[in-house]
């Protein structure tokens, strides 16, 4: 089971990392703010990812186990776009936004974790598409084990990034983000080549 622990893990890393919305946040929060409030942002954003993952995984999943067609339709779909993701995200040219708000009271800034996360239709067909994939090409048994991996990955990622960003905000650049982009793009390019292979196995 540590492969799918591991599996999970990588898969994980790879979809939370990309530079979007959730991370924007939680970097500039670290930029701007004490490291206690770039904790507090971290782990809201962890509790809400978490719980996105979990409703992509299981819901979409279940469906998927249900209907063969569906699910053979899903991982040709989804290996198509989560390639398709890959690759713009080796390509894109990611910016710390300067005009992001962080001064907010403790009620605002679990609205715009939340709204940044649930209310983002990018990450619900992204979550739908990867993590639901994923869990019509996964053994029944090995379901809990990979996103146990997912969940300790958005854990580890975000509280790390809060982390990393509070001690070293002076060197933190465009050019390093675009590295962030890079290795997660190739990664998701590799996840999605994955789902293509599951799919070609189904019609053999």
């Amino acid at each position: 089971m540590l492969q799918y622990l591991l599996q999970g893990f990588l898969l994980g890393l790879a979809y939370v990392a990309p530079i979007g919305m959730q991370n924007l946040y939680v970097i500039n929060t670290a930029i701007k703010m004490s490291r206690a409030r770039a904790y507090q942002v971290a782990f809201i954003t962890i509790f809400f990812d978490i719980s996105l993952a979990l409703a992509c995984f299981f819901g979409v999943g279940i469906l998927l186990e249900k209907v063969p067609i569906l699910r053979g339709i899903v991982l040709l779909v989804g290996s198509l776009i989560v390639i398709y993701i890959g690759i713009s995200l080796v390509r894109s040219q990611p910016t710390i936004d300067e005009e992001v708000t962080v001064d907010q009271p403790l009620s605002k800034i679990i609205g715009i974790c939340f709204a940044v996360t649930w209310l983002n239709p990018q990450a619900l067909i992204d979550g739908s598409l990867l993590l639901g994939g994923f869990r019509a090409s996964l053994p029944s048994a090995a379901s809990g084990t990979f996103i146990a991996g997912v969940a300790l990955a958005s854990f580890t990622w975000f509280t790390g990034l809060a982390t990393v960003i509070s001690s070293f905000r002076r060197f933190i650049s465009t050019q390093v983000l675009r590295y962030i982009n890079i290795i997660c793009g190739i990664v998701i390019i590799y996840f999605g080549l994955k789902l293509g292979y599951t799919f070609i196995q189904m019609w053999l």
